[in-house]
C-alpha cells in the first residue's frame, strides 16, 4: 500500500487481504538447512504440496528426434555388415529391429518413471546400488564377449551391468549430498560421498576390465560434488595435479613403451600419438573413422552413401557411428547433432536449478554430467582427440542396455521437472473480488 494513502485506507486494505503463508524455496545443500516442501495456497485456502506439472515438451521433443534420427543413421551404418554377417542371419535390418524394440521399451520406462514421484526412491537407492554391484560380480559367471566379461546373458537377452551402475551412482551420490548438507565442505564427508563411486569404479575395472565406465562413474560423482561444494579451489588444484600426472604418463609411454607392447591400453596410447605408424593394426579403426570424417566435407556425401561403412570400420554401429554422421551429412549434420545434445543438456540443467528439493536437483545434475561426458568421449574418440575407448553415443549408437538406461535417466529428469518449484504456480492465487479492490485502492 503506497504511503500517500490514509491510515484508515491502509488498515481497510490490509484487513481485506487473506493471510498468506510464506513459501520456502529450495536451498543449496551446502547451506545445511532442512528443506520444507513448497506449498501452494489458492484463493480458497487449500494447500497443495508436491505440485504436479505437465511434461517438459521441449525435452521430450529433443529426445524423440534424437531417437528417430539414431534409427535412421543406425540402419544406414549397419545394413551392409548385417547383410554380410551370419550372426545377423544376413538380415540388413537386424540391428534396426533390435534397437527399435529396445527404444520402444525405453520410451515406456521413461513415461512410467516420469510419473513416479522420485522422492520415494530414497528408501530404495542403497538396496538398488548393492544389487547393481552384485550384477557386476555376476559377470564372472558368463562367457567373455570380445575378450571381456562385461555382459550377462539370459537366453537371447543380454545386458551390461555397468549401465545400471552409472544410474545408481547418480542416485546414491545425490542422496548423500542431501544427507550431509554443509558437511560437504569437510574433506572427510567428501570422501564418504565419493566412496560408493570409488567402490563401483574399482569393481568395474577389476572384474569387467571396463576402464571407460569406471572413469565415467568417477567423473559423475566428482562433478556432482563439485556442484555441491561452495569452495572450488580444491577441485582446481586436484584437476591441475591430474593433468600433470596424465601428461607425464603419456610422455613416459611415448618414450619407453613399444607399439608391440602386450598391454593393449599402452598400444592405444601409442596409436593415438602416432596413428599413421599403427594404421594397419591398433589405429586402424581410428584412421578409417578419420577418413570418413574428412571425406564428408561440409555438406556430406548424402544419407546412405558412406563408403567407410562397407566393412572398413569395425563395429561401426557402436562406438564409431559419429563418423558415419560426418561422412553422410557432413560438418552441418555433425553440428546439428551436437547442438541437439547441447540443448538437451541445457534443459536438464534448467530442471536442476528449479528442482523441488536438493535430491531432485542433484539427480538432474548427475544426469547432465553423464550425458555430457558420454557425448564428449564418443566424439573425442571418433576425432582421435583422446585414445580409443568404448563409449557409445547416447540415443544413436547401437546398444539395448545403454538406450534403455539412458531413457530411464531422462524419465527421472522429467519426474523432477513435473514436481519442480515454479514461482508462478507457488504464488497465491487472487480472486476477482480482491483484484477489483486492488484497482480501486490504486486510483
Amino acid at each position: 500500500m503506497p504511503a500517500r494513502y490514509s491510515g484508515a485506507q491502509t488498515a481497510r486494505y490490509s484487513a481485506s487481504q487473506p493471510a498468506r503463508r510464506s513459501v520456502p524455496q529450495p536451498v543449496r545443500a551446502a547451506e545445511g538447512r532442512q528443506i520444507d516442501p513448497p506449498v501452494r495456497v489458492d484463493g480458497t485456502g487449500k494447500k497443495k504440496r508436491f505440485h504436479f506439472h505437465p511434461i517438459d515438451g521441449t525435452m521430450v521433443a529433443i529426445i524423440v528426434f534424437l531417437l528417430m534420427f539414431g534409427l535412421v543413421i543406425l540402419y544406414s551404418a549397419s545394413y551392409f555388415e548385417a547383410s554380410m554377417s551370419k550372426g545377423c542371419n544376413y538380415d540388413p535390418t537386424f540391428y534396426l529391429k533390435r534397437q527399435a524394440i529396445w527404444i520402444a521399451g525405453g520410451l515406456a520406462v521413461m513415461l512410467v518413471v516420469s510419473f513416479f514421484p522420485y522422492r520415494f526412491l530414497k528408501k530404495l537407492v542403497i538396496p538398488f546400488y548393492i544389487f547393481s554391484l552384485v550384477l557386476v560380480v555376476a559377470c564372472l559367471a558368463f562367457d567373455p564377449v570380445n575378450g571381456a566379461r562385461r555382459w550377462i546373458t539370459v537366453g537371447s537377452f543380454q545386458f551390461q551391468p555397468s549401465e545400471i551402475v552409472k544410474l545408481m551412482i547418480i542416485l546414491i551420490t545425490a542422496l548423500l549430498i542431501e544427507k550431509y548438507g554443509t558437511g560437504v565442505r569437510n574433506f572427510s564427508f567428501c570422501l564418504k560421498v565419493l566412496l560408493p563411486a570409488v567402490i563401483a569404479a574399482v569393481m568395474l575395472y577389476g572384474i569387467t576390465d571396463n576402464l571407460s565406465s569406471a572413469i565415467i562413474v568417477l567423473v559423475i560423482a566428482v562433478g556432482m560434488l563439485f556442484v555441491a561444494r561452495p569452495d572450488y579451489r580444491s577441485f582446481i588444484v586436484v584437476l591441475l595435479i591430474g593433468v600433470v600426472f596424465v601428461t607425464a604418463g603419456v610422455m613416459f609411454i611415448n618414450r619407453t613403451v613399444s607399439p608391440d607392447s602386450e598391454n593393449f591400453r599402452f598400444r592405444r596410447v601409442i596409436a593415438w600419438l602416432h596413428p599413421e605408424s599403427s594404421s594397419s593394426e591398433t589405429a586402424f579403426q581410428v584412421m578409417q573413422a578419420l577418413y570418413a570424417i574428412g571425406s564428408g566435407g561440409f555438406r556430406g556425401k548424402g544419407l546412405g552413401k558412406s563408403v567407410q561403412k562397407l566393412g572398413y570400420i569395425p563395429e561401426i554401429q557402436n562406438d564409431m557411428i559419429f563418423s558415419v554422421i560426418c561422412e553422410e551429412l557432413g560438418f552441418i549434420g555433425a553440428v546439428v547433432v551436437i547442438s541437439l545434445f547441447i540443448m538437451l543438456c541445457w534443459r536438464i540443467m534448467t530442471v536442476a536449478t528449479r528442482s523441488y528439493d536438493v535430491f531432485g536437483s542433484y539427480i538432474a545434475a548427475g544426469v547432465f554430467l553423464h550425458m555430457a561426458v558420454q557425448v564428449f568421449l564418443n566424439v573425442a574418440v571418433a576425432t582421435n582427440t583422446i585414445p580409443n575407448t568404448g563409449v557409445t553415443l547416447p540415443f544413436i549408437s547401437y546398444g539395448g542396455t545403454s538406450v534403455l538406461l539412458t531413457l530411464a535417466e531422462m524419465g527421472l529428469v522429467l519426474s523432477v521437472s513435473r514436481y519442480a518449484d515454479r514461482k508462478t504456480d507457488l504464488a497465491p492465487r487472487r480472486s476477482r473480488r480482491e483484484m477489483r479492490q486492488d484497482r480501486a485502492y490504486a486510483r
